[in-house]
């Protein structure tokens, strides 16, 4: 398949946003153009390949002789230059859906592990708007939908998605303690958030969601390394970083025009200030 002509099909027959379409063309077209330029099929292609064109087209400048070649180069765009690292999780966004359309009209097999090329960096400056009942429930479904597909470790992914709607903070998730963990053998699970200081926390009961996410997510965690007791853990059985959940929501989000067009932006504190529930208060946490 020509990946001009899915383009066009894409926009055409999708349900973005004019706006969006517009903003989407220019992305992956430039991304095509690049790949003809540099002789990649945009069919057979690493996540080099990409790094290398968001350096070409958009990064060099900023980077100023910086490589753009892994989670120290994001973090540090992350941190001296946010403006740029949202436009590039954008253009990041664009990719995942042309992507999905690929993979659905049997163009490639497996959808590329798009989102270890996000910044991670929130997209608003403003407080979090929660979700409206409708967004909610359209971000339960992405989240029911994110498999092997998606990710390697989607089971680890969707465990993060689904503590987020437990009111867990990014920074709470990425420091649960597995010896903080407490299965009360009745079906009811409870977990105790870390502060900033790595004291005890308050008390979560879990819902049904997150229960069942954890049970699938435990006889798959990674071996941690020694003394090491981090409940969510990456490659090498180290925690993940702090920005991961917002990488996650971005890419998870990227998959419903809903979501991935919605403003403000879906951001990780987003979906933990919305929870599962209208009335946070009785259903958050207790303790």
């Amino acid at each position: 398949m020509d990946p001009r002509t899915l383009l066009d099909t894409w926009l055409t027959n999708g349900t973005l946003r004019p706006t969006s379409q517009a903003t989407y063309r220019i992305e992956v077209t430039s991304w095509l153009d690049w790949c003809d330029s540099a002789g990649v099929d945009p069919w057979a292609f690493g996540l080099h390949h990409i790094a290398q064109w968001a350096h070409d087209r958009y990064l060099r400048e900023v980077l100023d002789g910086r490589p753009f070649d892994g989670p120290d180069a994001l973090a540090w765009l992350a941190q001296h230059h946010p403006d740029v690292a949202k436009s590039h999780d954008k253009r990041i966004t664009a990719l995942t859906g042309y992507y999905e359309a690929a993979r659905d009209a049997g163009a490639i097999r497996q959808l590329p592990d798009l989102k270890l090329l996000r910044s991670g960096v929130d997209r608003d400056a403003t407080p979090p708007k929660r979700l409206t009942p409708m967004e909610r429930a359209v971000l339960l479904t992405c989240i029911g939908m994110w498999g092997k597909d998606q990710a390697r470790h989607y089971l680890r992914d969707r465990l993060i998605a689904y503590l987020l709607l437990e009111g867990l903070r990014p920074g709470e998730i990425v420091r649960l303690d597995m010896r903080h963990l407490y299965d009360l053998q009745d079906g009811t699970w409870e977990i105790r958030a870390p502060d900033a200081f790595e004291n005890v926390g308050k008390k979560f009961v879990l819902e049904p969601l997150t229960v069942a996410a954890l049970k699938a997510y435990l006889p798959h965690r990674p071996r941690p390394q020694e003394g090491v007791h981090t409940l969510i853990l990456g490659q090498g059985g180290r925690p993940i970083v702090s920005r991961y959940p917002n990488m996650l929501v971005q890419q998870i989000c990227a998959a419903h025009p809903l979501l991935a067009e919605r403003q403000p932006p879906v951001t990780a504190d987003t979906i933990a200030h919305t929870g599962y529930w209208d009335d946070l208060g009785e259903h958050r946490y207790s303790g």
